[in-house]
């Protein structure tokens, strides 16, 4: 019957314009961004906030559902806004939505977008970046977002984006796809080609620490793709495997062909891109 009521409650709405909320979260604590009964989500946290907020239920799309202990700098969440909601200081939800979320999400600023804007299926594309720290030394300001090998004391960064040519472009990623969730998406009818605009590795010193990063962008992506593509190539930047098998794992088309899945603590979703002009900064 609850459910009920606020079906209709949000059937009588008149929705004129679209909230895009752009956040950040460390996701070391988090079972996810989606929504899953008894478990600590990012969706769930904002919902809870947003509902308090605004008094009403709240449907939300999102620009990229990242995986347990996957971290986010800017994430987009939007939803479908009343010209009353839109007629309050942008200031009064910032600051509510702040004190209403918890210290691990971080609310980075508020868009405006067209009627039927939505963060997933207006995205173009998607940026992640995966560190790495080599070496006997532990990472220290890297620590909660970095994938330390201990044991290895380099990686080669030349040979790792020799090896990533082949993934730029449109390909079937079915090798880089949690085996089940490629099973569910074939049996569904839909697609495990995605296109990829860049794969590079390169060295950075952030916080005065030396890491390597994978820098991933795509239009989608794969469940568990990016880190499934880090850890394949780790074991040539290792020397464990050849520059050309990166191909062959790609047209295998097969989960067993490819490397391990790199830890999730290492993966950042860094940005999203959308068409311009579609979000206006709402101060």
């Amino acid at each position: 019957m609850a459910e009920e009521t606020a079906g209709a409650l949000t059937e009588e709405l008149t929705f004129t314009e679209a909230i895009a909320v752009e956040l950040g979260y460390r996701g070391a604590h988090f079972a996810g961004y989606a929504e899953q009964p008894g478990q600590r989500t990012v969706a769930g946290e904002m919902r809870r906030a947003l509902e308090t907020v605004l008094r009403r239920p709240i449907e939300m799309d999102c620009a990229g559902r990242t995986d347990a202990g996957v971290h986010a700098l800017a994430q987009y969440v939007s939803f479908p806004a009343t010209a009353a909601e839109l007629s309050m200081p942008a200031r009064r939800l910032m600051s509510s939505l702040v004190a209403l979320t918890p210290d691990d999400i971080s609310i980075r600023a508020l868009h405006r977008a067209p009627a039927g804007f939505s963060a997933r299926f207006d995205a173009e594309a998607r940026h992640y970046r995966y560190r790495v720290a080599c070496g006997p030394t532990r990472p220290v300001m890297g620590w909660d977002h970095t994938w330390w090998l201990r044991t290895v004391p380099e990686l080669d960064v030349d040979a790792m984006n020799a090896a990533a040519r082949p993934l730029v472009g449109e390909h079937d990623f079915r090798s880089f796809c949690k085996a089940s969730s490629a099973e569910l998406l074939i049996a569904d009818g839909r697609s495990t080609s995605r296109n990829l605009s860049d794969v590079s590795v390169d060295v950075t010193v952030e916080a005065g620490e030396r890491l390597i990063v994978f820098d991933v962008a795509g239009n989608a992506f794969l469940h568990n793709m990016v880190r499934a593509i880090v850890g394949t190539l780790v074991e040539v930047g290792r020397g464990h495997r050849p520059v050309g098998w990166v191909a062959d794992v790609l047209a295998a088309r097969d989960r067993c062909a490819a490397g391990p899945t790199a830890p999730a603590q290492g993966l950042v979703l860094e940005c999203v891109d959308y068409p311009s002009g579609v979000l206006t900064p709402w101060l």
